[in-house]
């Protein structure tokens, strides 16, 4: 094997390998990245659960194979000054060479790599605007958590009916779900279904599709696998076998106190408030009788107390319901709208959070048992 690449091609491939690459000690091809030639050079990484296959432009003077530790080869291409690289595979090993630089490094052949699995059925896909995925990704992950006793909940549940996707995170404390109707897709499926994709194949792909400028990305699912298209790079991953939680039951319907609030100001006073907070990061939140304001009140045995009105519109019963702080920031972080609905049952029961304009995303968070 024998390539010409720009430093440029390479360092993109090797930042978008990087994060998949294991530190498994066990196994150290898993901290290889896979460099072969076909009419591209491709790059692949594995842990096993997921591949990330990147393919770049080269000059091939001669095909092959050979894998190398990925962080040493990212870290040289990271350094060199020179625009041009050759790569060329001696016996096991990569000589790497510019016009001031030479390096050896030892590898492992091909054969000793994972078999990257294929999906079978390419003829039904979806087609999404790459950044729409992206942001409606990254408004649901924040209400998900890494579990090894509950793994159904250790990923984002893909909800495919025809005409809408919907996509749903929990944690158990909080759910988040983002709708994204067919009018922004391209669709050819003709059979809803479920599937839940792991969190690191969900972070993996938000970091690709904003590394890369592309307008749309390409999903495909069999029984057990994902594959996604986003330019010259496809990520396929496992998916997590079991049922998602039932979570319509736990959406709040008799909402007997409803609150229309700006946003900012919310996350405002609860940061304010967050110089207070006890390690319960319990927060406090108060209508007041005349209806005008919500207060956030914080206190710290150890440094004080605070509090802090923002003006709201409130209708219903006066409330004093506890949240963790943490939870509810990031559930208002996730929501772009200048204004914001809070609807309360009861305050030891789920409160709704959406935007007041935009129906497509809501958050869901129970509230702490008050100290």
């Amino acid at each position: 094997m024998k390539i010409i690449l720009l430093k440029e091609n390479l360092k993109t491939g090797l930042l978008i390998m990087e994060k998949v690459a294991s530190s498994n000690l066990s196994l150290p091809i898993l901290r290889n990245v896979l460099i072969k030639t076909n009419t591209k050079v491709q790059l692949t990484t594995t842990d096993l659960e997921m591949a990330i296959t990147h393919f770049i432009s080269g000059k091939i003077e001669e095909s092959g194979s050979i894998t190398i530790p990925v962080t040493t080869l990212s870290e040289i291409a990271n350094n060199l000054k020179s625009e041009k690289i050759v790569l060329e595979k001696k016996n096991k090993n990569l000589f790497l060479k510019t016009d001031n630089y030479e390096a050896l490094l030892q590898g492992i052949n091909e054969e000793e790599f994972p078999i990257i699995p294929k999906i079978k059925n390419k003829d039904e896909f979806i087609e999404i605007n790459s950044n729409l995925l992206a942001n409606s990704l990254e408004s649901v992950i924040t209400a998900a958590s890494f579990s090894e006793v509950r793994p159904e909940i250790s990923g984002v549940l893909f909800s495919f009916e025809p005409g809408v996707i919907k996509l749903v995170a929990t944690d158990s404390f909080r759910l988040a779900e983002k709708t994204i109707n067919q009018e922004q897709l391209k669709i050819n499926f003709e059979k809803g279904f479920k599937t839940i994709i792991p969190l690191k194949t969900v972070d993996a792909l938000i970091r690709v599709i904003k590394q890369q400028e592309t307008e749309r990305v390409k999903i495909y699912f069999d029984s057990n696998q994902v594959l996604f298209c986003i330019n010259d790079t496809e990520i396929i991953s496992r998916l997590i076998g079991g049922n998602f939680p039932d979570y319509q039951q736990i959406i709040p319907k008799d909402l007997k106190t409803k609150i229309i609030i700006k946003n900012q100001e919310l996350i405002d006073a609860i940061k304010i408030s967050g110089a207070f907070i006890p390690r319960s990061n319990e927060i406090k939140i108060t209508t007041n009788k005349d209806h005008k304001f919500l207060e956030i009140f914080s206190q710290d045995s150890s440094l004080g107390e605070n509090r802090y009105r923002v003006p709201a519109e409130i209708e219903g019963s006066d409330r004093v319901i506890s949240f963790n702080w943490r939870y509810l920031i990031d559930g208002l972080r996730s929501i772009k709208e200048e204004e914001l609905f809070l609807g309360i049952s009861e305050e030891t029961k789920p409160t709704l959070i959406k935007a007041v304009k935009s129906p497509s995303f809501f958050y869901i968070l129970m509230p702490l048992k008050s100290s």
